[in-house]
């Protein structure tokens, strides 16, 4: 039923997009399981790859296009051709192993013969590659533990509102080197919990070759990244998070695949249309990776096996889809600004993407109904978060990412005094779907760009950030840092999200490892210690973040959707809302300080202030009186305050109860 067009009259035009977009659904998945759950035909991973039986071992892949299929490793000297596999039907081969040929850590890679022409390949459904010292090959390890991994979360469930920590398992230690996933489990979970967040959202989990790639050009999607340690580490990590209370998302990356042939899934058949589209449409033109084709059963067989396989077998809590956007529209959406609703239902999109992530986030909630996805969706495609069954998409975030460009944009090319707070209290509140608030995640500081404390405060950052240290150009960066995330926590969204390090301000940018830096590991780390040594003011912006999660976590301010607005004046930079019975007030002036402003409440009660960006303990001036504030100002009828404010401030308050 389209129940979209209730809650979007504007899409009426489109009703019959919307109708073959229903219909489209509902023939595609009776075509993969009739009247059956999607959860029972996503199960491509226990019958493909490796799995060890009474038996022995069996070996299974899909490869329709090849003429015959070898497995070679160590236990065979890596002949190429001693061991053949058996062709079955529907493009399927399989060779059984006695016990003793394989173990855990036999390295072996799979070898296709088309006519003449041998290639060897990572099998396909992998759960282990690694990459040899000497060679720097990577190689597939055997990899099916006999006893299952003892899990203790059985109880854990996510909370419904998500404080998300994004972040990157490598790059999680302050060490010159890759950090690993149990570090990062006894280490950083620690931090992330005492901060207040309730998710972490980890980046590059799935097997990549290139660890530059920031684990967005995958080659095996069921292998979780060598990177990084072995798969029971990561299962380790994920049962230390629940056993914490937080979350664990995975970054899943179904946008794209890497176009390696021997490492990746590209060609390994020995054509190109395997997976992907033939021709250039199967190539990604600004990314220089390979494009699904989200038409093809088998494709979808893979893919949704994969959904699966991440949650159960390592119990993930849910999803945030890579480059959503540009699975929806033939273009890749690459120079489309979406100024007309006629742009997201044309011939340019691609609707058989829509469909599969239609499918995507009905199989999630089959398996875990508690589950969370989260589209990287900029073009604002309606319905990407309404439920399928009303016609929508069916996730239940979309990223904000109009959000930091905003803030990126006024930082760098507009003097404070000029900074449109109509045009910030749009950006912030104008949304059609539940969205994930932020101020930058790991797209604003990558190489060639700056953490928006650096852009800043810039050089004065390795001099002048001393606790005993005040020049204006580090002021206005605290205060600011400090202000922006209040403003977009407390009005951008449902969610909030902030990447690793930059709750404290973590400076500079971030670059892997390259040829064209040397290899050096200097600026792909985090610096914890910035904040642990006690001299530097990133401990106080350390500390405001930890107090304004917890404020807001304690009054369930996201889980609240309305947002009142009280009072917005562009000539005085002030602006004031309520939210889950919190008032915030911001006074974006550079200069002035407002005193005895004047700020339209809701409730006629004392208001008492819960916290400011002035207060000393997140590096302000203690400027902003804690008092109680009388609601009744002479001359007016209705409840108000009259409130202080220093340039660059904000605070927030609340009603305080009376005592019974």
């Amino acid at each position: 039923m389209l129940r979209i067009l209730e809650y979007d009259k504007a899409l009426e035009p489109f009703r019959k997009d919307l109708e073959l977009r229903e219909a489209n659904l509902l023939r595609t998945r009776f075509r993969l399981c009739g009247h059956g759950r999607l959860s029972d035909f996503a199960n491509a991973h226990e019958y493909y790859g490796f799995h060890h039986t009474a038996e022995g071992w069996v070996y299974r892949e899909w490869a329709p296009a090849a003429d015959a299929l070898y497995l070679m490793g160590d236990f065979n000297g890596w002949n190429e051709t001693a061991t053949p596999l058996t062709r079955l039907e529907n493009g399927n081969w399989e060779l059984h192993l006695p016990d003793e040929a394989l173990h855990d850590g036999s390295r072996v890679r799979t070898v296709v013969r088309n006519g003449d022409r041998l290639s060897n390949h990572i099998p396909l459904y992998a759960r282990r590659v690694v990459q040899d010292p000497d060679s720097l090959d990577w190689i597939c390890e055997v990899w099916d533990p006999r006893d299952p991994w003892p899990w203790t979360d059985s109880a854990f469930r996510p909370e419904k509102t998500p404080y998300i920590y994004e972040a990157h398992v490598g790059m999680a230690t302050e060490e010159y080197r890759i950090g690993t996933y149990r570090e990062f489990a006894d280490q950083v979970l620690p931090r992330i919990r005492d901060l207040g967040y309730n998710t972490v959202q980890l980046m590059a989990i799935m097997q990549h070759p290139y660890y530059g790639s920031f684990g967005y050009q995958v080659s095996n999607f069921f292998a979780a990244s060598s990177w990084f340690g072995c798969p029971e580490d990561l299962k380790y990590l994920v049962n230390r998070a629940h056993e914490m209370g937080i979350a664990v998302l995975l970054d899943v990356v179904h946008s794209h695949a890497v176009k390696n042939t021997v490492e990746g899934i590209n060609c390994f058949d020995g054509t190109e249309y395997q997976f992907f589209h033939e021709g250039p449409k199967g190539d990604h033109p600004s990314w220089g990776t390979k494009c699904f084709n989200y038409g093809k059963t088998e494709v979808l067989h893979f893919l949704l096996s994969n959904l699966k396989f991440w949650l159960t077998e390592f119990h993930f809590d849910g999803f945030r889809f890579d480059g959503v956007t540009s699975m929806l529209y033939r273009d890749h959406a690459m120079g489309s600004a979406f100024t007309d609703l006629k742009m997201y239902f044309s011939m340019n999109t691609d609707t058989e993407a829509v469909t599969y992530l239609q499918l995507a986030n009905q199989l999630i909630r089959e398996v875990n109904a508690d589950a969370i996805t989260i589209a990287e969706d900029m073009s604002g495609m309606p319905g990407v978060c309404y439920k399928v069954e009303d016609g929508g998409i069916g996730f239940d975030y979309r990223l904000a990412m109009g959000l930091p460009d905003l803030w990126i944009r006024l930082i760098r090319d507009c003097r404070d005094e000029d900074w449109n707070l109509d045009e910030i209290w749009h950006e912030l509140t104008a949304r059609m779907a539940a969205t994930i608030a932020y101020v930058e995640s790991h797209d604003q500081a990558l190489v060639g760009d700056k953490t928006v404390i650096f852009r800043l405060a810039d050089a004065r950052m390795y001099t002048d950030m001393d606790r005993i240290c005040h020049n204006e150009v580090i002021d206005r960066a605290i205060a600011l840092h400090k202000m922006l995330r209040l403003v977009t926590l407390a009005a951008g969204g449902n969610g909030y999200l902030n990447f690793m390090g930059n709750e404290f301000g973590h400076p500079e940018w971030i670059d892997f490892p390259r040829e064209g830096n040397g290899w050096s590991f200097h600026y792909c780390r985090r610096q914890w210690s910035l904040v642990e040594n006690g001299y530097l003011k990133y401990s106080l912006l350390n500390a405001f973040d930890r107090d304004m999660i917890h404020t807001a976590r304690q009054c369930d301010l996201l889980g609240h959707g309305d947002i009142n607005l009280k009072l917005i004046h562009q000539d005085d930079h002030m602006l004031a809302f309520e939210r889950a019975g919190l008032v915030f007030v911001f006074n974006f002036d550079p200069v002035n300080t407002h005193a005895d402003y004047v700020i339209p409440v809701s409730v006629g009660a004392d208001h008492e202030v819960v916290m400011t960006t002035d207060d000393p303990e997140y590096g302000g001036f203690g400027n902003i009186a804690h008092m109680l504030y009388p609601a009744a100002v002479p001359g007016r009828k209705d409840p108000a305050l009259r409130l202080c404010l220093p340039p660059r401030t904000a605070m927030v308050l609340r009603p305080r109860k009376k005592a019974k």
